[in-house]
């Protein structure tokens, strides 16, 4: 929920009526109203430095996705960041409808590619670990910082306001590297090196009879509190949790589902749904592919939708020598950054707080985000980007 003061969107809350949040807010979340204002945004669309209008980027792309006909997209490539909003996944597959040899690829730093792939490795497909912390009498986190996360630290929480009976609080096991919220907040914390950790969670998940999880030796350190964990979560089978970091091996996060499963967890204190991406994917291995393509010329025509993969892209890949082998390079983006000044056309972005979208939780839960003010700089969303260049031409952001 935002406030607005004539017309200016001022403060973020929390949704009291959100699973989410319950009406609680991050740091993240209270500081994103700061981006509207921010005097940094691009304010102009621009195609070489040079400012045009909307309908001429139109025109121009139209031009070359027209010539992308005869070979069924086969040169189209679109990179965005994590979608969840049902709406612009439907407008993608749309277009990837009309250019069947196209790809859409997503990419962003900081998505939790292991644990994503932790679940492929478990269930042979993706999915996403509901957590019910407040139903867990022992919790074992392998370098996670699940409480960092809202609704996960009011489900804790709510173990540990005390109202009469004290053995109904739970307690928490911490393994890790560095200090997080959650490790500041354990009863029991074990420090050790990242390399350190796989081995501590092949031990416990051993001990409690998953197939094929034996490892190598356990730190000396660490032998009596690994004992200690076993015995505590096995004494609470049903009500105990074992959660991974998203730092960690997939085959951490899979070594935690399948002990999550040998204590009996599962439907009790975890339950497993579809992910809220619209369209999970290995991201590290899309990316590298997008680069070998580029490299080998194939891509005639790239769209960034959101993003800065110059910047944000493994160094390692050179992605900003493979995009400037691409014919066409556009950008859309709040800022003009590394990524737009190499493109030839850069669409200023318009803010979420301006708005039309709709997004879906990690819970699953569909919301409809409605804009509080016009555009300050004319920008446009990724959904009127895509539909402007789709077989349907433009519709406003409230009409998708």
């Amino acid at each position: 929920l935002v406030e607005s003061h004539e017309g200016r969107p001022t403060k973020i809350e929390g949704n009291p009526d959100h699973p989410a949040s319950r009406g609680a807010t991050d740091l993240f979340a209270q500081a994103a109203i700061l981006g509207l204002y921010d005097p940094d945004r691009s304010q102009t669309l621009t195609n070489l430095g040079e400012i045009r209008s909307f309908s001429a980027f139109v025109t121009a792309v139209k031009q070359m996705m027209a010539a992308q006909q005869a070979r069924q997209g086969a040169g189209l490539r679109i990179l965005t960041e994590t979608i969840a909003s049902p709406t612009l996944a439907s407008q993608l597959q749309e277009l990837l409808g009309v250019y069947p040899q196209a790809k859409w690829i997503q990419w962003e730093p900081y998505a939790r590619h292991n644990a994503r792939e932790g679940s492929r490795l478990a269930f042979g497909e993706y999915v996403e670990p509901q957590y019910a912390l407040e139903k867990a009498d022992v919790i074992l986190s392998l370098d996670g910082d699940v409480l960092a996360t809202i609704r996960h630290a009011r489900a804790f929480a709510s173990r540990r306001r005390f109202d009469g009976d004290r053995s109904q609080s739970n307690r928490l096991y911490v393994v890790e590297s560095t200090p997080t919220n959650t490790g500041t907040r354990a009863d029991h914390r074990l420090p050790l090196r990242p390399a350190e950790i796989e081995t501590v969670a092949r031990a416990v998940a051993s001990q409690l009879g998953v197939a094929g999880a034996a490892g190598g030796a356990v730190p000396a350190a660490a032998t009596k509190w690994v004992s200690a964990v076993v015995a505590d979560l096995q004494a609470s089978r049903g009500k105990s949790l074992v959660v991974a970091g998203d730092s960690q091996s997939p085959a951490v996060h899979a070594l935690a589902h399948a002990m999550n499963q040998a204590l009996g967890n599962v439907g009790e204190t975890v339950t497993y749904t579809q992910t809220s991406e619209a369209a999970p994917s290995d991201q590290r291995a899309d990316l590298r592919q997008l680069v070998a393509d580029m490299n080998a010329g194939t891509v005639d025509l790239l769209l960034i939708l959101g993003g800065n993969p110059v910047y944000s892209a493994p160094v390692d890949l050179k992605f900003a020598d493979a995009m400037q082998k691409v014919g066409m390079r556009v950008h859309l983006g709040l800022h003009e950054d590394e990524t737009a000044a190499l493109c030839h056309w850069h669409i200023p972005e318009a803010h979420f707080l301006e708005s039309w979208s709709d997004v879906r939780a990690a819970d699953g839960t569909v919301s409809i985000i409605q804009p509080l003010i016009a555009p300050l700089y004319g920008g446009k969303s990724a959904h009127e980007v895509v539909a402007a260049l789709g077989p349907n031409g433009e519709r406003s952001g409230y009409d998708l």
